[in-house]
């Protein structure tokens, strides 16, 4: 950002601007529930294959026997102080819903609410570039969009994609015996709460930014695999939230190996310092009577089980025979951290962690 002339007062810190930032700004799960309760539901298109009905990442409506169009929208508050930074996190956690889907995304609208008395016009050009170089490496246009005048920053896209109707990978498909892969290691939620109170190191920033802008493009391989059978990202709600989300929509139960989950690096110490956002409280407020835990599980561990990523990895439900494959595809796309963390069985609806 260009210093501003002598006399002009300094732009304003982006997270100063608003009161959360990133996914952590989600509404928590068990209040946005009551929401869409309260609001009812209109008749479904046959063509319509996915909706809302198990709170999956996108919609996904039939065009034709080869095609069908994933359309999703995502947009938040600040994460980071960075213009350009925040414009690229920001698309990257939109586009991550086609990927989840199985799809490959073909264009994005831009959506932009700015408090433009308080944000010079630089600032604001220069997060809208950030979002547009994420889409040039998707290989997508920024085809339009729409902008507001806003009291807080705000800044997402809505995305379309494209996906073979028997390459949809749904939330609420995974069968009973099927392994789950992590694609992305927690703790973005962690490291924005320490960057907010000025505790970040300079490697942590590098670390978060890492893993917020890696568009997650094993998606649409990993949906050719037959051995796939369930997918979603992990974003607002925690591991354990998206974890319970794939639980409810199979009727099954998400067994969770907690030492084999990859986490960034030093946000265990970070979370037992009390950097923790207060999503993740309101994460366990809204699900926590359906997460069993072990008796030696502590409050650090608990927060990051919660914890809110922004841009988080892909979460997969794959058929033991297929794990090699699975991590395969994910070595190809350069996701070294990804890991088998746990296990579907039947049984009561709900979330173990061991």
């Amino acid at each position: 950002m260009t210093a501003p002339a002598p006399g002009a007062a300094a732009a304003p810190r982006l997270t100063s601007l608003s009161h959360g930032g990133g996914c952590g700004c989600k509404i928590a799960p068990g209040v946005l529930s009551e929401i869409l309760r309260r609001a009812g539901s209109l008749p479904v298109p046959a063509a319509l294959l996915v909706g809302i009905e198990t709170a999956d990442d996108a919609a996904v409506y039939r065009l034709n026997d080869e095609q069908a169009l994933v359309a999703t929208t995502d947009f938040f508050m600040p994460i980071v102080d960075d213009p350009h930074d925040f414009g690229r996190i920001a698309a990257t956690n939109a586009i991550s819903d086609v990927y989840a889907m199985g799809g490959r995304p073909i264009l994005a609208l831009g959506l932009v609410g700015m408090p433009v008395n308080v944000l010079p016009l630089e600032v604001i050009g220069r997060i809208l570039e950030g979002g547009q170089s994420i889409c040039a490496e998707a290989g997508i246009p920024i085809a339009g969009g729409h902008t507001i005048d806003s009291v807080e920053p705000i800044y997402g896209l809505v995305v379309l994609g494209l996906v073979h109707p028997s390459r949809i990978k749904r939330n609420a498909d995974a069968r009973a015996g099927d392994l789950l892969v992590l694609g992305k290691p927690l703790g973005v939620g962690v490291l924005s709460a320490a960057l907010k109170k000025d505790r970040l190191a300079p490697e942590g920033y590098r670390e978060m930014l890492a893993s917020t802008t890696r568009l997650n493009t094993p998606g649409p391989d990993l949906a050719e695999l037959p051995g796939v059978h369930a997918m979603t990202d992990v974003t607002g709600f925690g591991l354990a939230g998206h974890g319970l989300e794939l639980a409810r929509g199979a009727g099954c139960r998400i067994e969770v190996e907690w030492s084999r989950v990859p986490l960034l690096p030093g946000v265990r110490e970070l979370a037992e310092q009390g950097l923790v956002t207060g999503a993740s409280g309101r994460n366990w407020t809204s699900y926590g009577e359906q997460v069993q835990l072990p008796a030696e599980f502590g409050a650090a561990d608990r927060a990051l089980l919660t914890d809110p990523q922004t841009s988080g990895g892909l979460l997969v439900s794959c058929e033991p025979a297929s794990l090699d494959a699975v991590l395969a595809v994910f070595r190809r796309h350069g996701f070294d951290a990804a890991a088998a963390i746990g296990q579907v069985s039947a049984g009561e609806t709900g979330l173990t962690v061991r």
